[in-house]
């Protein structure tokens, strides 16, 4: 999982109200949000009233962070929180919304036909749902026989290979632009062999065809996709383990906190929350398990926070991502060299 999305929030001195809610109803609201409120009583007012007017807003659940008066990200949840969270701490308590999130695969998904395709792009930002559509004569062949049965054959066949080529540019954009991982690609047969054969070489790479979907429904094709996801990120897990163990990469707080304040760490893997505590000062990679340490290094004033926290901070800041896998005990780290 990448961690630009939480990175603004680094960017903003602490201390963070971190606040997870289900959607609150005319009849509870008033009690519920008191409760949620009692947690938070040595936030600042100003921090409390732009919690209290967001999380008061209709919707399933969210995640809300807030410092200095200003919330700072709020997060939808597709589902309600087990139970309600309200958190003061140096840091905000990002662990609970990243494991709801799950890691968020870039990638593209390609409903492809003669007339062209439908392209959804699911990266940097909200699903976005285009339909290319280059030219729609002539496009279906006949048997009407006669002489001009063989042109008007080839005319079609051209038709095809435009709309494919038309559709390959924009799959080769948007692969180019959001870093997509995977490309997943349905529909008619002969139009998605066209395809492939007309992309670059970085989407023909990540191209994983899947078996069900029609422009016209998607239901079968959407299972298709949540499949092949879930067998890409599970691929992924395995691999980044298995660098980790042939490198004898870091592992435990000591020795990964150590490797993020040298910038090796490609990605860290971890087992969930982490709530151990920890030391941090104001900067990303200001994080160890000594408070001697952070002082020797000019730290004024250590301050405890869980290791989580301190973990999802020095990723985001660093550029390393984050996995969460129940094949690892302990934080472990795979490093970049």
């Amino acid at each position: 999982m990448r961690l630009d999305f939480i990175r603004p929030l680094y960017e903003r001195r602490g201390p963070y109200a971190s606040v997870y809610t289900g959607a609150f109803t005319e009849r509870d609201r008033e009690s519920r949000w008191h409760a949620v409120r009692d947690r938070l009583d040595a936030a600042d007012p100003d921090t409390l009233k732009v919690v209290e007017s967001e999380a008061l807003r209709p919707g399933p659940g969210q995640a809300l962070f807030a410092t200095h008066g200003d919330v700072v990200l709020a997060e939808p949840l597709a589902e309600p929180p087990p139970s309600e969270l309200a958190v003061w701490s140096p840091l905000p308590h990002v662990t609970p919304l990243l494991l709801a999130r799950g890691e968020n695969v870039p990638h593209l998904r390609v409903i492809v036909d003669h007339a062209g395709a439908e392209v959804t792009v699911f990266g940097g930002g909200s699903p976005r749902t285009s339909t290319v559509e280059a030219e729609d004569w002539p496009l279906q062949k006949t048997a009407q026989g006669g002489w001009s049965q063989r042109r008007y054959e080839n005319a079609v066949e051209e038709t095809w290979e435009r709309n494919a080529a038309a559709v390959a540019r924009e799959v080769d954009e948007q692969v180019r632009r959001i870093g997509a991982e995977l490309v997943l690609v349905a529909g008619d047969p002969k139009s998605r062999a066209m395809l492939t054969d007309h992309l670059g070489t970085k989407a023909s790479d990540r191209i994983v065809m899947v078996e069900h979907g029609s422009r016209s429904g998607h239901g079968a094709f959407e299972r298709d996709v949540e499949e092949a996801l879930d067998a890409w990120l599970e691929g992924r897990r395995a691999e980044l383990l298995d660098r980790h163990r042939e490198a004898s990469g870091p592992t435990g707080l000591a020795q990964v906190f150590q490797a993020l304040r040298e910038g090796r760490v490609h990605a860290l893997l971890s087992p969930g929350e982490l709530p151990r505590e920890v030391w941090v000062g104001e900067g990303g990679t200001q994080v160890s398990t000594d408070e001697g340490e952070l002082r020797g290094w000019g730290v004024e004033e250590p301050v405890r926070e869980r290791a989580d926290s301190a973990l999802a901070r020095a990723a985001a800041m660093t550029d390393a991502e984050l996995w969460f896998t129940d094949k690892v005990s302990d934080v472990a780290a795979v490093i970049r060299y």
